[in-house]
């Protein structure tokens, strides 16, 4: 099942020149809405005043992040960097801290006009076709889905992973982040997480894209990549597909650790 919340920051503004019964129909009428109304997407980006960035907006993004190409990852103490490929592409990156993670991905997006809306009921519809339940909440991070994910768990028993799909849209891309762990079990656990997203910094580059590539990633020139396949006996290239990432799966790993 798919719920939304709604904040009272979300509703509409007050009529003005109508008469007093036009307004009390207007607000029987929003108050006797369901709550799965129609609502509009990929409304413009919301303004960001704490991040993340693009490129063009910080001065000097390398300075206490990982640069990644497409991203620039903020260093956290005792953090632990994973990438996720797909093929032969590295198109996402996930930090692990503690008992809490945030993968993050960024993709292309059209020049006048935000995604996250569009997204959101893709990805809540997706999990309520696999029998999981959504939530959209107005989180730290504006509108979030929080989810109860069906899994299965290492001994073959069916299980149950509860996860945050969060987003911001910027000029002509758009950062997914995807929180589980304790910060998806906690929210109010998962500040350090929340705060890395925003000061994440995002390289779109000026090369044709279409809406929804996702931005390429490299590792850093220091790093060494560890297959997972070495960790686990097996072969592990081609997993991880740009569509469908499985933010659940181990990735391999850069060995550095700030």
């Amino acid at each position: 099942m798919f719920r939304r919340r709604r904040s009272k920051s979300t509703e509409a503004p007050e009529q003005s020149e109508s008469s007093l019964d036009r307004d009390q129909s207007a607000d029987d009428a929003e108050e006797e809405a369901p709550e799965d109304e129609p609502r509009r997407v990929n409304l413009p980006a919301a303004p960001r005043p704490e991040g993340p960035w693009d490129i063009s907006e910080v001065s000097e993004p390398g300075k206490g992040r990982v640069n990644l190409g497409g991203l620039y990852v903020p260093g956290v103490e005792g953090m632990e960097l994973r990438v996720e490929v797909a093929g032969d592409a590295i198109v996402a990156a996930t930090v692990v801290l503690q008992n809490s993670a945030i993968q993050l991905q960024a993709f292309a997006a059209p020049r006048s006009e935000g995604i996250w809306g569009e997204v959101r009921d893709e990805i809540a519809s997706g999990i309520t076709q696999q029998g999981g339940v959504v939530d959209e909440v107005e989180g730290p991070l504006g509108w979030e889905l929080r989810a109860r994910v069906p899994v299965q768990l290492p001994d073959g028993t069916n299980g149950v992973q509860l996860v945050r799909f969060v987003g911001v849209d910027g000029p002509r891309w758009f950062l997914r982040g995807v929180i589980s762990g304790q910060g998806a079990v906690q929210p109010e656990s998962a500040g350090l997480l929340e705060q890395i997203l925003r000061d994440t910094v995002v390289v779109r580059g000026e090369a044709p894209m279409a809406p929804r590539d996702p931005i390429v990633l490299k590792l850093p020139e220091d790093a060494q990549m560890v297959p997972e396949a070495t960790q686990q006996g097996e072969d592990g290239e081609g997993r991880f597909s740009a569509q469908n990432l499985d933010p659940f799966r181990r990735g391999p790993e850069i060995t550095e650790v700030h």
